[in-house]
């Protein structure tokens, strides 16, 4: 088994290495840099990157990439995993989903070596971590007042990808076409494998998120023969969904919200009123499918047309199975204790 070079640093068979890549700099010159883990194994295998924060303000993901980093331990390894923690430093630091000049680093994908600052960073994230990994783990939330059901977005055509993401454990994957300039769009046309795991919402802690993400990536990890054990979540049998609906505020006022996070939902089901803040009985916020509610706005005020629920669509035969998916989900990870 030979080393591991990554940012121009050797990695040893057997060993973790913590490597400081240069990225740019802040306005009064301070370097700002890239933070990755490389836990390099005795026996050759796949080169697994798991990275998150793409979004400075999706915390659930560095949470899952600390705990990964903790219990990993490269001399049982085959193969190599890189983590990356932080992707969006600058967004970190200013708890924002965007970088400085408000662009989407997950748009800026595979970038340019002299573009602007998020064409910049995209550039060297994708010449140094991306074109080295043979597959990718993707970590995210929802946006900042919005929470999410733990799911798999994935292009299902994608044999190798759609194995990985039946594996993580989720209750639901999500059939979802890479969008251009995203991380998953440059995966995609270099051949690498990536899932993009989905959980909880921006700017906050959600403890079953993050431990069904940590178990996620080890479950990954041992479908591709680099730890040995059994795969954990055996219970939890995810369902495809092929499509899923944003159900949206009809009209301006307060929102009562009648249903929850993971909740089956039949068509024409009241999912909320909607509410005048002087009185009256309010107008009822219908789904115009069927289906079970993977994400959901935590705002209870919204003006017409904007996004409330949004619900995963599955075929007749498998709706029950989702259900089952999701109470199965719920019982193993909701109500744990916070680890350290």
């Amino acid at each position: 088994m030979n080393g591991f070079e990554l940012a121009g640093q050797w990695v040893e068979p057997g060993s973790h290495q913590h490597i400081t890549l240069p990225a740019l700099r802040l306005y009064n010159d301070a370097p700002l840099d890239l933070r990755i883990d490389v836990f390099h194994g005795t026996k050759p295998g796949p080169v697994l990157l798991v990275c998150a924060a793409i979004h400075g303000d999706e915390l659930n993901g560095i949470e899952v990439c600390r705990r990964l980093i903790n219990i990993t331990d490269a001399r049982t390894l085959s193969g190599t995993l890189v983590v990356v923690p932080i992707v969006n430093l600058f967004g970190f630091i200013q708890q924002s989903r965007y970088l400085p000049d408000r662009r989407d680093l997950n748009r800026c994908f595979p970038g340019s070596e002299r573009g602007a600052l998020g064409s910049r960073m995209a550039y060297l994230f994708s010449e140094e971590l991306v074109k080295k990994s043979t597959h990718i783990v993707d970590l995210h939330t929802g946006a900042i007042h919005r929470s999410n059901l733990p799911q798999i977005r994935v292009d299902v055509e994608n044999e190798k990808a759609l194995a990985m993401a039946k594996v993580f454990s989720t209750p639901v994957i999500l059939h979802s076409k890479e969008r251009d300039g995203s991380l998953r769009a440059l995966a995609n046309e270099l051949g690498i494998p990536l899932i993009l795991y989905e959980a909880g919402e921006g700017l906050r802690f959600d403890e079953a998120s993050i431990s069904a993400g940590v178990i996620g990536v080890q479950n990954v990890m041992k479908h591709l023969k680099m730890m040995k054990g059994r795969r954990r979540g055996r219970r939890i049998t995810p369902v495809i969904a092929r499509r899923s609906t944003w159900v949206r505020a009809e009209r301006d006022g307060l929102i009562i919200p009648k249903v929850e996070l993971g909740q089956t939902i039949q068509k024409q089901q009241v999912l909320a009123l909607s509410v005048n803040p002087h009185g009256g009985e309010g107008d009822a916020v219908e789904s115009p499918v069927r289906g079970i509610i993977i994400g959901c706005s935590n705002i209870p005020v919204a003006n017409e047309g904007e996004a409330l629920f949004n619900v995963a669509q599955f075929d007749k035969d498998v709706m029950s199975d989702a259900t089952e998916s999701v109470d199965s989900f719920t019982e193993v990870y909701e109500n744990k204790p916070y680890e350290q």
